[in-house]
């Protein structure tokens, strides 16, 4: 019995980092990172269950989150898991997102829509994670994953680039409305990192990206994540900046 308040006691003391999307790619990644430098991380997911699982097999004291992030309700619930779980969030990782390609005359309303409804449900999580956990703790780190395309544009995905475009604007905004208040906002925005979703282009347009990198290769998620935990646990001057990560695809 003493053995279990001991543990709980030590959960407690944990900084406690939370990070959307975090059974696959740079989510799980940035995972495995922060619970290397001693956070107890919420792992995220909507559909990917058994990647989540897979990453909280990797870690200590982790906790598993599922909700439809485009659904108000179900993040409401996803609140009330932390809430219960851990008590407290120091880092959010917004890091969940989709991409819903297609060029601007054949994209359907309701796809354009799916596309925003990702955004609203980061904003709505922020919102509540603010309110309920860093107010109160007079202290936190949002860390906001974009993308390079937000700022270079892409042809076929002009949601999803705009999608990225707002949340850098996004960063910038609310570390001005949180003047003050000891929580930093920044965005980092990788460029083409070598996970599932860019797995599946085609070789002639792999090659054509890869010309483009000054450092000639795709990015791994962990070097994403390398400035993720720099961000959340370091970076002590650092708020309503985008940090590139993309091989000097892009300067900013």
């Amino acid at each position: 019995m003493n053995n279990s308040k001991s543990e709980i006691k030590n959960s407690e003391l944990k900084p406690v980092a939370i990070v959307t999307g975090g059974g696959t790619g740079i989510g799980a990644a940035c995972c495995l990172a922060l619970a290397g430098e001693g956070f107890r991380v919420g792992i995220h997911y909507r559909k990917s269950e058994d990647q989540a699982k897979n990453v909280l097999s990797r870690i200590d004291d982790g906790f598993l989150l599922k909700a439809d992030l485009a659904d108000v309700d179900e993040v409401e619930k996803m609140v009330k898991s932390i809430k219960s779980a851990a008590g407290r969030v120091d880092v959010l990782v917004n890091n969940a997102g989709i991409s819903i390609n297609s060029d601007i005359n054949t994209m359907k309303v309701d796809e354009f829509d799916a596309q925003r409804a990702m955004l609203r449900g980061t904003w709505y999580l922020t919102k509540r994670i603010l309110r309920l956990f860093m107010l109160r703790g007079g202290s936190g780190r949002i860390i906001n994953i974009s993308s390079v395309v937000g700022h270079t544009g892409n042809g076929g995905q002009i949601p999803y680039t705009m999608e990225k475009a707002a949340l850098d604007a996004f960063t910038r905004s609310l570390a001005k409305e949180l003047w003050g208040r000891n929580i930093l906002i920044n965005s980092v925005a990788p460029g083409f990192i070598d996970t599932s979703m860019t797995e599946i282009l085609p070789d002639d347009v792999r090659n054509k990206i890869l010309e483009n990198i000054p450092l000639g290769r795709m990015g791994q998620p962990e070097e994403v994540a390398d400035v993720v935990t720099f961000l959340a646990g370091r970076g002590s001057y650092i708020t309503g900046s985008v940090i590139h990560v993309n091989g000097g695809l892009y300067g900013g």
